[in-house]
């Protein structure tokens, strides 16, 4: 056990921090809520913006940048949205030592300066669909942070889309939630819960709010995706309009939908140990790390050899794998390893004066901490298995969990005692009541997450009144 890391039993919270501070992936900056991403924090970062971006493109979807500083009235054109964002904006009143005609928004989301644009480049219907993605920083005033899950400035993508039909608008919608799922599963080995948000859970001003919930290791949810089915309320509040196929003039249908740096909280939270922190080798910066042992020049020179050599071969069979030579010589052999661990880097190569002779060297996993002799002939194809099986595993660790920590209630009594002893995922029937919602809240501290989309929702009683529900919501405590 790392004596810079606090168990997780112990303090959860204080765990996360020091996995964070071990794995030097972020720290805290000079504005209150705000945080510097270290080097091997953004190398995740651009790990995962790499893979994301790459998804959207094969959708259609093209890159743009939009400004930082908008107008207060465009914030004001629609209701719900203002009244939803107003308490977490950041307003500049004075510039160039004046003080502006009109305050400016930092952007908390950019729908408003996206709508209009929109409405100055659509125009007809061969204009559409517009389906176009930013990768940008937002800025809300949070009071309660904690790195990557919630501070006040983050980095994320936004994505943004007009169409033609409300048919066209709802496919997007799920398209890109389905994307999230895929990335979230096969990339950051997290399972995750596809569903509607409650309407008081929704984003302000979206027609529908669709999400992707995970579950961390304390049992509490992870909202880790968002995409939002906005209807035509910014259309209309920012006169986004067309001429359709009938010569008519109709408003468009518009989405957005995005996913921010808290997916490397849900990354650590996830995965990593008490020890420190866990990659999943689809998404981990360094895939292998190669570590010369050596007492001497020549040892030196001669392990440095040999783990070139491994590293060539490596390369040459796997296509785009990251590795790292160690060849530092500041730290003995155990505290590099221990560095590597901490680092969460999935596979690592021991390689000493011995390991030379026989041509073989000692190959670490980093998820179950096993370690095996591999002949060098075979090093290619161990490491390529032993890639997919950490891949996998963190993966049905993680889903084994959830499941573990998922239960069915039908009472109101039984979901107090087990959000108050257990918490993880409740299944339970809801009236659809926004009271009913904002009861359950106040008393267990737990959200509706989503109603899961399912093909044939269980109807039943809500568990609070007893009146009709047409399915089971997901409940749980939330970060």
């Amino acid at each position: 056990m790392a004596k810079n890391i606090t168990p997780r039993k112990e303090n959860y919270s204080q765990w996360y921090l020091d996995v964070i501070a071990a794995g030097q992936l972020a720290d805290y900056a000079p504005v209150k809520g705000c945080m510097v991403i270290r080097p091997s924090g953004f190398a995740i970062w651009e790990a995962m913006q790499s893979r994301l971006d790459r998804m959207f493109k094969e959708t259609g979807h093209v890159n743009a940048s939009f400004p930082l500083l908008i107008p207060k009235h465009f914030m004001e054109r629609e209701a719900e949205h203002v009244e939803g964002f107003s308490p977490e904006c950041a307003v500049v009143t004075h510039g160039g030592g004046k003080e502006l005609e009109e305050p400016l928004m930092i952007r908390p989301t950019s729908e408003t300066v996206i709508g209009h644009m929109y409405s100055q480049w659509i125009q007809s219907y061969r204009d559409l669909p517009v389906l176009i993605n930013q990768w940008c920083n937002v800025l809300r005033w949070e009071m309660r942070t904690r790195l990557f899950l919630r501070t006040s400035e983050f980095l994320w993508q936004e994505g943004h889309t007009a169409h033609e039909t409300a048919e066209e608008a709802q496919e997007e919608t799920l398209r890109m939630l389905e994307i999230y799922r895929v990335f979230q599963e096969e990339y950051l080995a997290i399972p995750v819960i596809k569903g509607i948000k409650s309407e008081s859970e929704k984003f302000p001003g979206a027609l529908s709010t669709y999400s992707v919930e995970a579950m961390m290791q304390d049992g509490k949810a992870l909202q880790s995706g968002t995409s939002h089915n906005l209807g035509q309320n910014f259309a209309k509040a920012f006169e986004i309009d067309f001429l359709d196929r009938n010569n008519n003039q109709k408003y468009v249908w518009t989405t957005s939908w995005g996913a921010s740096t808290r997916m490397i909280g849900g990354l650590i939270m996830t995965h990593s140990d008490d020890d420190g922190l866990i990659l999943p080798p689809k998404i981990a910066p360094v895939q292998v790390a190669i570590v010369p042992i050596f007492n001497n020049d020549q040892e030196r020179s001669e392990t440095l050899e040999f783990a070139d050599a491994i590293a060539n071969r490596l390369k040459e069979k796997i296509d785009q794998l990251q590795i790292k030579i160690d060849s530092s010589d500041n730290l003995r052999p155990a505290d590099k390893f221990f560095h590597w661990i901490q680092q969460g880097v999935p596979v690592r190569i021991e390689v000493g004066p011995r390991d030379v002779k026989k041509q073989s060297a000692m190959v670490a996993r980093r998820d179950i901490r096993e370690k095996n002799a591999v002949p060098v002939e075979q090093i290619t194809q161990h490491v390529v298995d032993l890639l997919e099986k950490i891949q996998q595993n963190l993966f049905e660790r993680a889903l084994n969990y959830r499941k573990e920590n998922t239960r069915t209630v039908s009472s109101y009594a039984e979901f107090k005692e087990i959000i108050s002893n257990q918490g993880g995922f409740i299944s339970a029937h809801w009236d659809g009541s926004k009271e009913v919602e904002a009861q359950i809240k106040q008393e267990t501290k737990a959200t509706i997450r989503c109603l899961p989309l399912e093909k044939n929702p269980e109807p039943g009683k809500c568990m609070v009144t007893g009146l009709p529900s047409a399915q089971r919501a997901l409940f749980a405590i939330a970060y």
